[in-house]
């Protein structure tokens, strides 16, 4: 467990984890010099079987930043009175934000006790109870670091909440805020163990995307095997440089792919600001400025709460439940705290009443930590991929499936939205029946395109692949129909046919219905309806009017053109010719069949694959 202490410089933080630890957290030289803290310091105090840490956060104003950044994933606060000099304008900043961040545990601790009487003390504490409600229930202690009164007190009650401090299983999340390199060890960062735990020799991922291991690990200033959410940890890391790591930066189990750049949060507002607003906005130890936008309301009131999105200037490696800190866009001034609701937010619509309900009821399962309302909300009306769901929640797909999802494929969705859109397909064939007696059915491609296309196209294929297995859809050559839907070949028609596909297998060549007509000795109108109804079928394609080409030839040169492309990138007209020994026109013609069918695109001279299922 991490606790944080928070209060007016000069009010003894740094003498009360002294007398508490042992350790001086004043560590650079520079705060030394001038007695105070600059950067966040720490210090540990052993136990048994465990270390709490202690983080002194700066309480200076030009040190704020580092402050916010010490605060990132910590719920245990001691807030730090001196008993001498009492509230202060930093006193009462501190306590603003650690309200803001919605702290589990603040606990008021007033120190210098020796210099002030009882009576003032206990004016004192009355006087910051009444000014801030949300403290009256916090519990209270008077401590002297030169006499070390309350200081035993104070230290059993932090073992006894360290024993309650239980942690979630979640994937390991943890917010670089350091990066050295230390002789005969090499690179090392420091940072908060946000979420889970890593080992020794775990492999993880940099916001970058590229992978480290673990060399080595202090948990809490011990050496340790596992590091565990709630510790302060300093990993040795392997793989990468210190130059592709900076402050801000995550160290993940899950694979880092889905920084945002637009949030939905949940604000407190502390004090009135109006509805659009630039921002500086600190999220764990990163810094960055963005837009506000508040949904509901035109101004902000202190202490309300507001629904708003955030457009950032810079993309950030945000999941669900995340607290920020949301300030005015010169710095100078706290506006809000704020907790994440939702990641990549719609850029459109973002104010109907649909919308509104949503988030409203999204807030609902954030507020109480519903994890199986919250993902079952999301899934409501739409799919969402599994890895990305994950980057959100930070949850393991496993999680998802105990919550009865299917996380066999890339996607996850409810039953009802499944059943909803493979209803839409099957209305939408039928429907292309109706008004197309004569023809057998549509590619896979096109009842996409017609049926699901606000769905992914993996995701629609997917779909569309179920109702064939299921015997909803049938599949005839390549034709997608429903399973009562027939045309066929009569008699008469039949016996032509037979006489026409020798002529076919006979030569790789295409060709043309007068050619055809004309060895037949059968009348040209005659046989080109008979060609394009054999083509309907799914017998013959025509490449051009009038010249076809067996299916089983289509599929074949299609093979022949996904093997050259994967070996060479792409493919040009002459590439072709070579292959299939045709003359130039012929290649010019079935190579503008394939751009024109999907399964290939021109790029000046050259074709490349864009859709490998086409054939």
């Amino acid at each position: 467990m991490i606790i944080c202490t928070a209060g007016h410089v000069d009010h003894g933080k740094t003498a009360l984890l002294q007398a508490l630890t042992g350790t001086n957290t004043a560590h650079l030289p520079e705060e030394k010099k001038r007695g105070l803290t600059i950067d966040l310091g720490y210090a540990y105090l052993p136990i048994e079987n465990d270390v709490l840490g202690f983080i002194d956060v700066p309480g200076h104003q030009r040190f704020l930043s580092n402050m916010l950044a010490g605060l990132g994933g910590i719920n245990h606060a001691l807030l730090v009175i001196s008993a001498e000099e009492g509230i202060k304008p930093q006193t009462e900043e501190h306590l603003e934000i650690l309200r803001l961040l919605n702290f589990q545990h603040i606990m008021i601790v007033i120190t210098k006790a020796d210099r002030a009487e009882p009576e003032q003390i206990s004016q004192l504490i009355e006087n910051v109870k009444t000014a801030h409600p949300f403290l009256a229930d916090a519990k209270t202690f008077v401590t002297s670091a030169k006499t070390l009164a309350g200081i035993e007190e104070l230290k059993a009650h932090l073992i006894q909440l360290n024993q309650q401090n239980i942690q979630t299983q979640k994937p390991f999340r943890y917010a670089i805020d350091r990066v050295f390199n230390v002789k005969g060890a090499g690179l090392v960062v420091t940072g908060t163990a946000v979420s889970g735990s890593v080992n020794i020799g775990s492999e993880l991922f940099l916001s970058n995307g590229k992978t480290v291991r673990i060399k080595a690990i202090h948990a809490q200033n011990t050496p340790a095997e596992t590091g565990l959410a709630g510790q302060r940890l300093a990993l040795n890391i392997a793989n990468v440089k210190k130059e592709d790591i900076q402050r801000g930066d995550w160290i993940t189990e899950l694979e880092p792919k889905f920084a945002t750049d637009r949030i939905t949060v949940q604000l407190c507002a502390n004090q009135v600001f109006k509805e659009n607003s630039v921002v500086h906005l600190y999220h764990f130890a990163s810094h960055i400025t963005g837009k506000l936008n508040l949904l509901e309301a035109t101004q902000a009131v202190k202490n309300q709460h507001y629904f708003a999105e955030v457009i950032l200037d810079e993309p950030l490696h945000i999941a669900v439940g995340d607290k920020l800190i949301l300030r005015s866009g010169d710095d100078s001034q706290t506006l809000a705290g704020a907790e994440v609701l939702e990641i990549h937010s719609p850029k459109r619509h973002k104010r109907t009443d649909e919308r509104l309900a949503f988030v409203k009821n999204l807030a609902k399962t954030t507020a109480c930590n519903d994890f199986a309302n919250r993902v079952s909300l999301c899934l409501q009306q739409k799919a969402r991929e599994l890895n990305a769901l994950q980057w959100a929640e930070q949850c393991f797909a496993q999680d998802i499936a105990e919550l009865g999802f299917d996380i066999s494929s890339k996607w996850v969705f409810t039953t009802e939205f499944k059943n909803t859109a493979q209803q839409n397909v099957l209305a939408k064939i039928a429907e292309y029946h109706q008004q197309h007696q004569d023809q057998l059915g549509v590619t896979k491609a096109r009842l996409y395109r017609i049926a699901l296309l606000d769905l992914p196209e993996t995701l629609a294929y997917q779909f569309i692949d179920e109702l064939v297995e299921t015997k909803q859809l049938t599949n005839s050559r390549g034709w997608l129909h429903l399973p009562e839907h027939r045309i066929e070949f009569d008699s008469a028609e039949l016996q032509i046919w037979q006489q026409i596909r020798p002529l076919f297998e006979a030569t790789n060549q295409a060709l043309w219905v007068r050619d055809i007509a004309s060895q037949l000795s059968i009348d040209e109108t005659q046989m080109r309806n008979l060609l394009y109804k054999a083509g309907k079928l799914g017998y013959l394609i025509p490449i051009v009017k009038d010249r076809f080409l067996l299916s089983e030839q289509i599929e074949q040169f299609a093979t022949l053109i996904k093997a050259f492309v994967a070996e060479h990138g792409s493919i040009s007209v002459n590439q072709l010719r070579d292959e299939l020994n045709y003359g130039r026109k012929l290649t010019v013609q079935l190579i503008e069949y394939f751009d024109r069918s999907g399964f290939l695109r021109r790029k000046g001279d050259i074709h490349l694959l864009r859709d490998s299922d086409t054939f």
